[in-house]
């Protein structure tokens, strides 16, 4: 009898995670120590790390101008400001030109976004889809679900992603944004392949549109080889993929743990890993927003500084305007850029996609804008925390409480 299609075989599955596990051995075995699922790595690519705006919009720019067969783009926030009309013209003048293009936007992430926007990406030839539309008066399962992916993947052959949403919020002060920082990591090499099936599985929940896969074009710069893969919650038996890979690679760390993150309210495991890494001799930093655009989330999480103040965890609120990053290092080993949080939302409620890197040069470049960015970040210290008034302390643990929903 015919094995159905889509099914793998036990025997099939087994060959492919030996064919897998023949590249991840070409690394140091301390690599691939600190990944969980070591069978996912991909060996031979290069992911290279865009800090901000100022970056990463010029390179997604260059990379949809240069695109021959097709641009797939999705992010939760679409802007029809100054960084949005770049996009919206660089996405039309590919279309026009006969490339296939493809928009994906989360509803509730682009209420904003007029409709005239939209209508002209259509009217250039964009296919737009809309994740989970806000329409009170037609129930959809799952609306408290968003789209909280950024990915853009250029002919199969070029990705990004990582924490920027499509805005002038993340361009640089000097040219009219609003100075956010973020990080954001192009790659080349066979995740790129990861970026599009991701890609193509939400495109066909939002359009009902299955996309067939595209031609592997995604070859490296030879050299580096880095050793990566793509870390994702969609389906429910993914949800908690990130948690884990984070519980993992902070059990394994044995000199540095190196964390920013936008929104950090840690359950109960990760902040006990975080104390017990430090009871080892592990220095644990964290730097999150002193300044957030989510107020509660940014109460909810201070109500857990001191107790991780107590275990010697190392905090810092970076200065002035919005933290948007969702980047760690630990070891200079084991590194992550992605769309992911270290909350309630990011693991219970929103799709998330990130990508994890096993290798010491991208290690070596994300710990360098980690220490740039901790010294224009100030240190919390415990005293200032308890002498907060009790109002305040009050207000923090409400909004603890209501961290499932944040």
């Amino acid at each position: 009898m015919s094995k159905p299609p889509g099914l793998i075989g036990v025997r099939e599955l087994f060959s492919r995670r030996r064919r897998v596990s023949r590249g991840v051995g070409t690394a140091p075995a301390p690599l691939v120590d600190y990944v969980h699922r070591k069978e996912l790595l991909r060996p031979g690519n290069l992911v290279e790390p865009l800090r901000c705006g100022s970056e990463a919009f010029p390179a997604m720019l260059e990379a949809i101008a240069g695109a021959r067969r097709t641009v797939n783009l999705e992010t939760y926030i679409l802007q029809a400001d100054r960084i949005g009309r770049a996009f919206q013209s660089a996405l039309i003048e590919r279309a026009r030109a006969g490339v296939r293009v493809r928009v994906l936007f989360d509803a509730l992430g682009s209420f904003e976004l007029p409709e005239s926007f939209v209508d002209e990406l259509v009217e250039g030839g964009v296919h737009v889809a809309e994740f989970h539309p806000i329409a009170p008066w037609r129930p959809r399962r799952g609306f408290n679900q968003r789209d909280h992916m950024k990915i853009l993947v250029v002919d199969g052959a070029v990705g990004f992603t990582g924490g920027l949403n499509i805005g002038e919020e993340y361009d640089a002060l000097e040219a009219g944004g609003g100075g956010w920082f973020d990080m954001h990591a192009r790659v080349r090499g066979p995740i790129v392949a990861d970026l599009e099936a991701l890609f193509q599985g939400t495109w066909w929940r939002a359009a009902g549109e299955r996309l067939l896969p595209e031609a592997d074009q995604s070859h490296a710069p030879d050299p580096p080889h880095m050793l990566a893969s793509v870390i994702h919650n969609f389906g429910i038996q993914n949800r908690s993929r990130k948690r884990i890979a984070y519980l993992h690679a902070i059990r394994a760390a044995r000199a540095r743990i190196c964390l920013m993150n936008a929104y950090f309210i840690p359950d109960f495991a990760l902040r006990m890993a975080l104390r017990a890494a430090v009871d080892r001799g592990v220095r644990v930093e964290v730097i999150v927003p002193e300044v957030s655009d989510v107020h509660v989330v940014q109460l909810a999480s201070r109500h857990l500084y001191p107790g991780l103040l107590r275990g010697g965890v190392h905090l810092y609120e970076w200065p002035a305007r919005m933290m948007h990053a969702k980047m760690g290092v630990i070891d200079g080993a084991w590194s992550t850029i992605g769309s992911y949080n270290i909350d309630r939302r990011s693991l219970f409620h929103n799709l998330e996609a990130s990508v994890v890197v096993a290798d010491t040069r991208f290690g070596g470049a994300l710990q360098k804008v980690f220490d740039e960015e901790r010294g224009r970040s100030r240190e919390v210290g415990l005293a200032e925390c308890l002498e907060r008034p009790a109002f305040v302390r009050a207000r923090q643990w409400f909004c603890h409480l209501w961290r499932y929903w944040l």
